[in-house]
C-alpha cells in the first residue's frame, strides 16, 4: 500500500505530540489562536498541569519549541499561517482539506483536546 504525499505529510507533522496538540486545538477552535493559548494547551494536555502551576522553565521551553520548531514545520506543511509578530496562528484551507487524514491520526491520541 502506497501513501499519498498528503498522508505522508500529515503523518510526519503528527509525529510530535506538541504539534498534534496544536492541530487539535486549531481544529477545536476553528479560528486564530494565540501562541500563549497554544502553549497553555500543551501544558494542560502534555504536562498534565495548569498553566499557572507550570514551572517558568517549562513554559519558556514550550514557547521556544513552538517558535523555532513546531510552528515553522506546520507552516511549511501548509497547515497553518504563523504570524510571529502578532503571536497568532491561523488554520489554513489546506488544514481543512486534510481533515480526514488528520482526524484519523488525532483520534488515536485520547489525551488531545476535543470539542
Amino acid at each position: 500500500m502506497v501513501g499519498t504525499p498528503e498522508l505522508d505529510t500529515a503523518l510526519d507533522v503528527c509525529e510530535n505530540k506538541h504539534r498534534r496538540i496544536v492541530l487539535a486545538t486549531l481544529a477545536t477552535q476553528q479560528q486564530s489562536v494565540s501562541i500563549n493559548d497554544l502553549a497553555n494547551a500543551i501544558i494542560e494536555h502534555n504536562h498534565h498541569t495548569s498553566p499557572t502551576e507550570a514551572a517558568d522553565e517549562t513554559v519558556t521551553q514550550i514557547h521556544t519549541a513552538l517558535h523555532h520548531t513546531h510552528l515553522p514545520k506546520l507552516a511549511e506543511a501548509g497547515f497553518i499561517k504563523y504570524d510571529a509578530e502578532r503571536q497568532v496562528v491561523e488554520p489554513t484551507v489546506q488544514l481543512e482539506q486534510e481533515e480526514s487524514h488528520l482526524s484519523a491520526i488525532l483520534a488515536i491520541d485520547s489525551e488531545l483536546p476535543t470539542t
